[in-house]
């Protein structure tokens, strides 16, 4: 199966699941991947602010391909700027290679593996670009992840290969990037009202599928399992809750591929149900960001939205909206509720539950433990920049800080999301789906039903006020 960025499904790869053990915080902050992601994110975006401040830009490095019609007009963009995407290889390579090592991969076959994800992705970005793009929605998220599935599925490919195909690293980055383009004052307008819809979806989505799981002859730690995965943040929350209840080792796997199942799905059937419907991109994001099960699909599923507006006229808002409203509902709203799901439910283990297998006893530390801390590298970047605009006038915002400072962090955000929704293609095999069973399958899919009816409920009758003025 693959890992994803609030899927942390990291079965499978070298050195990703860690047995719970203590350490000191210092090591922490330089031996996880949630850190390595806050880390790298953060010194982008410093880097990005001091050459700005200095009269410069990243702009030569955040090479992206520009619109184009016809195929020497592509090929030309491409060769004319061969060195830039050159550099910024070796980049990424550099920064993205530091961290895989401190977190215990090999990296030779990690350095091979992201040249290969990253020679993969821009043909992939390239088409995105297309003038006739829009039309056949050929949004280049979609596009990366059916290319993934379909190496994946068809070919096989060596497993050392597999190791720079780290869907969880490169959407954290990506969301800490993703910060710099969104203001805090935003964040702190619209941030409790996803906090507030965030926990009616959770508690409510939980109760359904622990119910059905159980009344279905489910054990009580595979019912709480995939009530998390469905409630907060699918592949994250299952592992989580797995460690947490003591679940079978059998009952974390069963949860992420029904996970990923409907996460996958969801791509799809959210955006052409929202645009059926002709929900405005903030109130489409929002839907996206309460119903979607992972990070790195939602985003797909946000962008995918994104990309009908400007193109269909029935559509209110901007293409950014639905990418600001996903994140405040899925970031900000549902992936903090991870620790607190797991505190309360290793407590009800081991008070309620006999032999739960739990070796630890509960504390308050286990919030902090199981809570996201790219979320934190987010709300660092969006501050920064927050900070550093707050004295420009409108005009002065939109001619150089936009241009010049935003946009190519932008671009580089858009680099790492392209990565990360190649590599979940690439981890995902169709086959695997039919192992989780028909019971866990109807009592997860029960919640699925659920959280997609209340989030749109919630997003449009609720608070659809809200979602539809954010970035207005």
């Amino acid at each position: 199966m693959f890992e994803e960025g609030c899927m942390s499904v990291e079965a499978g790869f070298p050195g990703a699941v860690r047995s719970r053990r203590s350490i000191g915080w210092v090591q922490e902050l330089f031996s996880k991947e949630d850190w390595w992601a806050v880390w790298i994110g953060l010194a982008i975006v410093i880097a990005a602010v001091l050459l700005f401040e200095g009269g410069s830009s990243i702009k030569w490095l955040a090479i992206a391909p520009k619109k184009w019609s016809t195929l020497p007009d592509i090929l030309g963009q491409l060769s004319s700027h061969a060195l830039q995407y050159v550099a910024l290889f070796v980049t990424w390579a550099v920064l993205l290679g530091i961290g895989a090592r401190a977190v215990g991969l090999r990296l030779g076959p990690f350095l091979v593996s992201f040249a290969f994800v990253f020679i993969l992705t821009i043909p992939i970005f390239a088409l995105g670009l297309w003038d006739q793009a829009a039309r056949y929605s050929l949004e280049p998220p979609v596009v990366a992840l059916i290319v993934g599935l379909l190496i994946s599925n068809l070919a096989t490919l060596p497993g050392w290969l597999r190791e720079g195909f780290r869907v969880e690293y490169y959407i954290k980055i990506g969301i800490v990037l993703l910060g710099a383009t969104l203001p805090f004052t935003l964040i702190l307008w619209a941030g409790p009202v996803a906090i507030l819809q965030a926990a009616i979806i959770s508690l409510i989505t939980f109760g359904v599928i622990y119910f059905v799981a159980t009344r279905l002859g489910l054990d009580r730690r595979l019912a709480a399992v995939l009530g998390v995965g469905g409630a907060v943040c699918g592949v994250s929350g299952s592992i989580a809750v797995a460690g947490a209840v003591g679940a079978k080792k059998e009952d974390g796997p069963i949860s992420i591929t029904l996970v990923v199942f409907w996460a996958i799905v969801m791509i799809f059937v959210l955006p052409l149900a929202a645009h059926a419907l002709g929900l405005s991109t903030g109130v489409a994001g929002a839907w996206i960001g309460s119903s979607e099960f992972a990070d790195a699909t939602g985003l797909a599923a946000a962008q995918l939205y994104a990309g009908y507006a400007g193109h269909d006229p029935h559509i209110v808002g901007s293409a950014d909206n639905a990418v600001a409203t996903f994140t405040l509902m899925k970031v900000v709203g549902r992936d903090i509720w991870i620790g607190v799901w797991a505190f309360v439910l290793s407590i009800v283990a081991t008070t309620r539950w006999e032999k739960t297998g739990v070796d630890v006893k509960p504390d308050s530390g286990e919030i902090w433990r199981r809570f996201p801390k790219f979320v934190l590298g987010f709300l660092v970047a969006s501050l920064i920049i927050t900070v550093l605009a707050q004295h420009l006038s409108f005009s002065q915002f939109g001619k150089n800080f936009t241009s010049d400072l935003v946009g190519p962090i932008k671009d580089l955000r858009t680099w790492a999301f392209a990565f990360c929704f190649l590599s979940i293609g690439l981890t995902t095999r169709i086959r695997d789906f039919a192992a989780a069973g028909a019971r866990p399958f109807w009592a997860f899919t029960s919640g699925v039903v659920v959280n997609v009816i209340l989030g749109l409920l919630l997003s449009t009758a609720v608070f659809g006020a809200y979602w539809a003025r954010v970035g207005q």
